[in-house]
């Protein structure tokens, strides 16, 4: 058995936290954790502590939250730890070249994505909103490219058609902590074989846009609901119902040979609203108002005439 490895971790998010979680669990040290410096979030405004380093407090494991890697000071910090391998998960912050080759194995990465077929910064809804069957993990040596570099372990889970951007969110970050916690034996021991990704099979995952969450309702009602549930839990699709912009947390697309206006209420009930679409019917289950909270649709008709309208 290999000696265990001096470990650098570099992430922000819950996503990462659940990885990190996993690596405390292992007899690899960790040297220091590196995460974005606190910032103001939520309604208030309040300062609050990453994930990620909320969790290496905790277990008091140094932090550090530079604000860039690029400066010469920086580089040399995270040098003079002489880690072996360098763990990274949604950072958040470009590796300079320096940083790159600093560990002795050099830095990993893991990424929600079977890649090459999703790079870059949404992968996960990226995934839902194209319909794809399936997704995972992929554990990758990380190079200056953006998610180019060789794959050395992946694991894949099925996309249901339930799933939403948080139910497949918190899938795959189980997924990737056991990914990692698999690979390491093999880095460690140095027979783990990457193989390189095929560039013709790439795709960039954009950031998300709340301007992307607007329902065109001309389109068919498979690709709405694809919308709806790849933006829940943020940044939650949403349409107009009169003068007010309501969000859609819920809905299921209904095959229906209607010829009405798209985006037209044409039954609602206990089971819910059925709107017109592009193609076929989209019942919205779960609805919420501006300033409330989010209910069912069921209750919402009990409060409100949908008679005529015609969502836009």
């Amino acid at each position: 058995m290999s000696e265990p490895l001096k470990i650098i971790f570099a992430g922000t998010p819950e996503f990462a936290a659940t990885a990190l979680a996993a690596l405390l669990t292992t007899d690899h040290p960790i040297t220091a954790v590196y995460t974005q410096p606190d910032r103001p979030a939520g309604r208030g405004r309040k300062v609050q502590l990453s994930p990620v380093k909320q969790l290496a407090l905790e277990k008091g494991i140094e932090v550090r939250q530079p604000p860039t890697l690029r400066d010469l000071s920086a580089q040399q910090a995270l040098a003079a730890l002489e880690a072996d391998l360098m763990v990274v998960v949604a950072y958040g912050l470009l590796l300079p070249q320096a940083v790159l080759d600093a560990p002795g194995l050099g830095c990993i990465n893991i990424h929600a994505s079977l890649l090459p077929r999703w790079r870059g910064a949404a992968p996960i809804q990226r995934a839902i909103l194209a319909g794809d069957r399936e997704s995972g993990v992929t554990i990758m040596r990380m190079e200056a490219g953006l998610d180019t570099g060789p794959m050395l372990y992946t694991l894949k889970t099925p996309i249901h058609a339930d799933d939403t951007g948080g139910s497949l969110h918190d899938r795959l970050a189980d997924l990737g902590a056991q990914a990692l916690l698999a690979c390491l034996p093999g880095l460690a021991e140095g027979t783990l074989q990457a193989e390189l990704q095929d560039e013709s099979l790439a795709n960039y995952a954009t950031k998300l846009d709340k301007q992307e969450g607007l329902i065109d309702w001309s389109q068919p009602a498979e690709v709405i609901d694809r919308k709806v549930r790849a933006f829940n839990p943020w940044p939650v699709a949403q349409c107009r119902y009169g003068d007010k912009m309501i969000r859609l947390w819920r809905c299921q697309p209904l095959a229906a040979d209607i010829a009405a206006e798209p985006g037209r209420v044409l039954r609602t009930g206990k089971a819910g609203i059925d709107v017109a679409t592009g193609q076929g019917l989209l019942r919205i289950l779960e609805l919420q108002m501006p300033g409330k909270r989010a209910i069912p649709a069921g209750d919402f008709v009990n409060a409100h005439s949908l008679d005529e309208v015609v969502l836009t």
